[in-house]
């Protein structure tokens, strides 16, 4: 039986989920108009959603560009794509009866969006470094792969989760077929 303290606190975590989700959305969605204004009008870019104004890196070299605004673009993607998992998970899930395939595979999902976003982090972060030093200017880039390795550990975290949760729902199988 679920206490009612337990129920609140599910669906308010569950608010809050809708909540990051919509918000990371929105940064994604910005992020999009943002490359796209900054293909076709850069002098805008300095007034469209963060400010992201590249123009100077798209002038040096259009290679490096595109590569750093496709990690900008992947993981701000791969974000807003985790949390939907989330939600549908916690919009499915019977919490007197969890251990079930589906419950499974939406952790593992979440584990593997979790390690692919702080392992592209991560790859991003020392791209940057190494463009800083051929002389482009990737600062104001940081807030976008700085946890990187916080993800990478949430990751690894999730997925032990979801092997624990797999053989706890092979468990509960064998139990059902043997009652």
């Amino acid at each position: 039986m679920i206490s009612k303290t337990n129920n609140f606190v599910f669906w308010a975590l569950y608010v809050v989920a809708w909540l990051i989700f919509v918000g990371l959305s929105i940064e994604a969605g910005g992020l999009i108009v943002n490359f796209f204004f900054s293909l076709y009008n850069p002098e805008f870019v300095q007034n469209l959603y963060q400010k992201l104004d590249l123009a100077e890196m798209y002038k040096d070299s259009r290679l490096v560009f595109f590569g750093v605004y496709g990690f900008i673009l992947s993981i701000s993607i791969l974000k807003a794509c985790l949390f939907y998992i989330v939600i549908r998970l916690m919009h499915t899930i019977d919490l007197s009866k969890p251990f079930n395939a589906f419950v499974a595979r939406q952790i593992s999902q979440i584990s593997y969006y979790t390690l692919s976003i702080g392992l592209l982090s991560y790859i991003a972060r020392q791209l940057a470094k190494n463009l800083m030093h051929h002389g482009f200017a990737t600062g104001n880039l940081n807030q976008f792969w700085a946890d990187s390795q916080a993800f990478i550990l949430m990751g690894a975290v999730i997925y032990i989760i979801a092997t624990i949760f797999k053989k706890g729902v092979d468990i509960q199988n064998e139990i059902d077929l043997t009652v």
